[in-house]
């Protein structure tokens, strides 16, 4: 296993992080301690969660993913060995109606309230890395292209957010703060008003980020770079796209896209054209198409980790494994080439 820093501190977390989304629903509890258990013998120091998990959302699963994690916790006593992340969930009254009304704020009442709760299910008295799971502002992300002003003034300021999450890192239930599925005038304003506040600097930020959709690459990757605030990327397969499963109209039984035929980001024809090379391109070289493709995330410099979900044991070896891949410049020349002609068909 490879292992980077998260962010500007000493804490180290391995490349591959293990996605956590499917337990509870997909996966049965047994089958996620399987998972932690394999995880942590290859290196893996390094668990995702959110108390919005497990997906499809639904009232009766909300919080089960986190509360697994608990119930292995507990059994396994590794809580040392694992850095551990969650998140809070942002607003949503059309389709998260049974998490605070679906009126989150990111405000001390809220964040205390959540973050209170999900350490109750994970059965820890704090996280490593504590998350804003998207803005509560309205504004590019979830793949929406175009950008249209809203008048966001009763929302919560980023500087009361901060306040908030330093009151809970000094009370010792939160180590460090991250964001997720933010732009990059979100990050800049996180990081200006911490520094100017002497508040906490988020070191993190989780987006999605895979061959289907670089779009990451367009402002926030260099302030990955110059800033320290790493890529924790998910969906690195594109719902598992990138494996090459589903072309031809197929839907292996028990798989995502079979369970949920409503997750269609990575159906359009131009993604599915541009998935059909680049598993030809794997095919070509001898690789396996979804080791390829998490090569090709792993590698990038702006990347603190590469979160993988798995729904079997042998999806997650093979996924694990693919630290091991270093790609030839011919491979990543001829990605290139596929990119230029189909750039972010799923954004």
């Amino acid at each position: 296993m490879q292992y980077r820093n998260l962010g500007n501190t000493e804490v180290q977390v391995s490349v591959i992080c293990l996605g956590t989304m499917t337990w509870g629903q997909q996966n049965t509890q047994d089958e996620a301690f399987e998972q932690m258990d394999y995880a942590l013998t290859e290196g893996v120091n390094f668990f995702d969660t959110a108390e919005l998990y497990s997906i499809p959302l639904k009232a009766e699963t909300y919080g089960r993913t986190e509360a697994i994690i608990g119930e292995w916790i507990k059994t396994r006593r590794q809580r040392d060995k694992i850095v551990l992340a969650t998140k809070i969930a942002g607003p949503g009254t059309d389709w998260i109606p049974h998490i605070r009304s679906g009126r989150t704020t990111f405000n001390r009442k809220h964040i205390q309230s959540a973050l209170n709760a999900s350490l109750q299910r994970l059965q820890t008295d704090y996280v490593d890395l504590y998350q804003l799971h998207w803005p509560e502002r309205k504004t590019n992300f979830f793949g929406q292209l175009g950008y249209i002003p809203e008048d966001d003034r009763q929302q919560t300021s980023f500087v009361e957010t901060l306040q908030a999450l330093d009151e809970q890192v000094r009370a010792g239930k939160i180590r460090y703060i991250g964001l997720s599925n933010e732009t990059p005038w979100g990050v800049m304003q996180f990081l200006q008003l911490a520094q100017q506040h002497n508040l906490p600097r988020v070191v993190s930020i989780q987006n999605p980020y895979n061959l289907l959709n670089r779009s990451y690459e367009i402002g926030l990757a260099e302030i990955s770079w110059r800033e320290t605030v790493g890529l924790l990327s998910y969906s690195p397969l594109g719902f598992g796209t990138l494996s090459g499963k589903y072309l031809d109209n197929r839907k292996p039984p028990g798989s995502r896209l079979d369970l949920f035929p409503q997750y269609t980001r990575y159906s359009n024809p131009n993604t599915i054209c541009a998935i059909q090379r680049y598993t030809s391109l794997a095919k070509k070289h001898r690789l396996d198409p979804a080791q390829m493709s998490l090569a090709y995330v792993n590698s990038r410099p702006f990347l603190t980790s590469t979160i993988i979900g798995a729904t079997t044991i042998e999806q997650l070896k093979s996924n694990i494994n693919s630290i091991k891949l270093s790609l030839s410049v011919e491979v990543l020349e001829e990605i290139e080439k596929i990119h230029q002609d189909h750039p972010n068909p799923s954004p």
